[in-house]
């Protein structure tokens, strides 16, 4: 008997990648995905249930893979503690790409316990946007007694910033860089350098007795800025304004590393050209005022026709910014305003997942995917629906309490 199975029985199963399934069955082994049964499959093969399996009834209820938001502050700049909680910014030089946002995460932040009572179960840690390049971000579950427990890849990738917030840091210190055209030299001599840098240290070791004492010393700095020129993590660009996407096209294309706007809050005025170029936008936040110039021309229709124009889009809360578990209340008023409502789960799903390369494990209910999985009691982009109990790993982490009106969450 595996005392780690479970078969979720009766539910609407939303796969994503794939129809949804009325009256499915979702059997989890040791944790994993091992099958997704349609009703009369599950009648023919009941004795399929791996012996001893814990039986949830779903009945009525929708089956969900766990929600995924791709950009976000969680740990690292914690709900409630003001500026003791803040470990976003290393603003002591505009150029910090060996610094590690998984340094700064802590697990007890309670804004791990809001997202997975709204259904999300996986986040991007970025960290912010003060300096031209801003460290590695980190892809993790919201679940986990240290950040060890809760990594699924770190990096995930390199967090860069263009527009108003570096321009600002330092312009008001009177540093370098105090303008676009400053933020935009700062991050190609980085790149340069990097690029010189791998360049050097893969060359042949001299073994003439000259230099055989010679030893390359590592930049922690150059390194992480060689994870994106070597494509091995995607650079994450923050950029609202068109002229500011377009500089960040400009740099991808001139160093050939892999781009992902974040924010893209004018991309839909390009959005032919984003899409020319493949490059995906994790769009938002949605749900707030136009608090500054760059977002004037903000749009919760955006999501909606970057999807039409052909590009790749996931919807992001930018937490704290916008609370986590609205991430999918943002998607709704997406579809509000035109987006496809497949397209909308797809946003806080498969798309995210693909983005913080780990859609080998999440964003979709398939077989030998992570058991990450939520139980909602209706549809999701219904905003009368709630998130009834979640699963990490196959292990029920949270279930929602109708008496006390509260979540419980084990421990």
């Amino acid at each position: 008997m595996d005392d780690n199975s479970i078969a979720i029985t009766g539910g609407r199963v939303v796969p994503v990648e794939g129809d949804p399934i009325d009256g499915g069955t979702v059997i989890v082994t040791g944790g994993t995905i091992s099958a997704v049964l349609r009703p009369e499959a599950a009648l023919e093969s009941g004795s399929a249930l791996p012996p001893g399996a814990t039986v949830v009834d779903a009945a009525g209820k929708w089956v969900l893979p766990g929600f995924i938001d791709a950009h976000t502050h969680l740990g690292a700049y914690e709900d409630g503690l003001g500026w003791a909680g803040t470990d976003t910014n290393e603003l002591t030089g505009p150029n910090q790409a060996q610094v590690r946002v998984v340094d700064a995460i802590n697990p007890a932040d309670i804004g791990f316990r809001d997202a997975i009572s709204g259904g999300v179960l996986a986040v991007n840690v970025n960290p912010g946007s003060g300096n031209p390049i801003g460290g590695q971000t980190a892809a993790i579950r919201c679940w986990g007694r240290t950040v060890e427990d809760m990594v699924l890849r770190a990096p995930s990738g390199l967090k860069s910033a263009l527009g108003e917030n570096p321009k600002r840091n330092y312009g008001n210190r009177n540093e370098t860089p105090a303008t676009r055209l400053g933020t935009a030299s700062v991050i190609r001599s980085a790149l340069a350098a990097a690029a010189d840098y791998l360049q050097e240290r893969d060359q042949p070791r001299d073994s003439s007795a000259e230099r055989s004492d010679t030893v390359r010393k590592r930049d922690l700095k150059l390194e992480a800025l060689g994870l994106a020129l070597r494509r091995e993590i995607p650079w994450r660009q923050h950029a609202h304004r068109a002229d500011d996407i377009a500089t960040a096209l400009r740099l991808a294309a001139e160093f050939g590393y892999d781009l992902v706007l974040d924010h893209g809050t004018e991309a839909y005025l390009i959005a032919d050209k984003v899409a020319a170029a493949g490059v995906p936008v994790v769009i938002g936040p949605l749900l707030t005022a136009r608090s500054k110039v760059e977002l004037r021309n903000r749009s919760i229709a955006s999501p909606g026709l970057l999807a039409s124009a052909g590009v790749t889009i996931a919807i992001t809360t930018d937490h704290p910014v916008v609370p986590i578990h609205f991430l999918v209340h943002s998607a709704t008023f997406a579809v509000r305003e035109g987006l496809d409502p497949a397209q909308a789960l797809r946003a806080i799903t498969i798309n995210p997942a693909r983005i913080m390369g780990v859609d080998g494990r999440l964003g979709s209910i398939e077989p030998g995917k992570d058991a990450d999985l939520v139980i909602w009691s209706g549809d999701p982009l219904d905003v009368m629906s709630r998130a009834e109990r979640a699963f990490i790993g196959g292990a029920q982490v949270y279930e929602y309490d109708y008496a006390r009106r509260e979540g419980v969450f084990t421990r």
